[in-house]
């Protein structure tokens, strides 16, 4: 069975590391890219299904990393994740193609399985 890869991408370093540690704790393959052009030269060599994006970063913010995405590797599904209550980005991310959006301190379970989810329609979409 194919284990679960995914790319964290968060400026808050601490947040982002600490994220990568819990999830690999839980057998889930992590890479980590702290801004948007990092996420995208990750995403060109590595292709993991699953990306959970961060909205409000500095430089490349997350809805144009997730244009990126959606423009050159359609299969990839993205999680977004906001944070300081702007659920409009989250529901401009979802018109975007994100595969959902959850609020910042989402409980590490509802991100699992979100990232499950998210992992099996990516495996469904390049098949």
């Amino acid at each position: 069975m194919e284990k679960l890869r995914v790319l964290l991408v968060d400026d808050e370093e601490d947040f982002v590391s600490t994220l990568s540690e819990r999830l690999q704790l839980r057998n889930i393959t992590t890479l980590v890219a702290t801004d948007g052009e990092e996420a995208l030269q990750i995403i060109d060599t590595d292709k993991p299904p699953v990306v959970v994006l961060d909205v409000l970063m500095p430089g490349m913010g997350g809805l144009d990393v997730l244009r990126q995405i959606k423009k050159s590797y359609p299969h990839i599904q993205v999680i977004i994740l906001t944070g300081r209550g702007s659920t409009k980005e989250g529901i401009k991310g979802m018109r975007l193609g994100a595969f959902d959006y959850l609020m910042k301190t989402v409980k590490i379970e509802m991100l699992m399985q979100k990232m499950n989810e998210a992992f099996q329609a990516a495996k469904q979409e390049k098949d």
